[in-house]
């Protein structure tokens, strides 16, 4: 069976980089709710390979994948056009972010909280309230990233504010 011929040009390297970190390795392609899949991936990661580490490292790796998010939002969007769904890598920055307010917490207690940061920081995102909606104004790259930062701070905000409500419910669930 001979494969399909695209009339697309081949994508230069820099681009097929810039597109794999955008769509987080693939979660941006997924067919229902990509932000959410991001979201997702973001969460995966968090609680297998940063939950355990300590602040300063965890806000570290969070800036790095704001400055590579800018970079291959900016890349892409030129191929793209402008936060094209499949750009997730701005929610898996937000939902990052989100979580740092839980750098150092218990297992029971990180597990309440991951939860409840998944959701905050989906209903922010989608909602955008103001002053975030504006961010999406900022130009390129930029623009895309800026928006889910402030919902991911925002998320971060409120998930320290309801910090007692997630060490009761962790409380209750570890102690029946």
């Amino acid at each position: 069976m001979t494969p399909p011929v695209s009339s697309d040009p081949p994508m230069p390297p820099a681009d097929r980089v810039a597109v794999a970190i955008a769509t987080f390795f693939g979660a941006g392609y997924f067919p229902v709710g990509p932000g959410t899949a991001g979201s997702v991936a973001a969460v995966l990661i968090y609680w297998f390979l940063l939950s355990g580490i300590g602040p300063s490292a965890y806000l570290g790796l969070v800036a790095i994948v704001v400055v590579l998010g800018i970079w291959s939002a900016t890349r892409t969007e030129r191929i793209w056009g402008h936060d094209a769904g499949r750009i997730v890598i701005d929610e898996v920055a937000g939902q990052l972010l989100t979580l740092a307010v839980l750098s150092g917490t218990p297992g029971p207690e990180r597990a309440v909280g991951t939860i409840f940061g998944l959701l905050l920081f989906r209903v922010f995102d989608i909602w955008k309230p103001f002053p975030i909606r504006r961010l999406e104004r900022l130009r390129s790259g930029t623009g895309v990233m800026a928006d889910d930062l402030g919902a991911g701070a925002l998320a971060m905000l409120v998930l320290w504010l309801i910090g007692p409500l997630t060490r009761a419910l962790a409380a209750g669930l570890a102690n029946p």
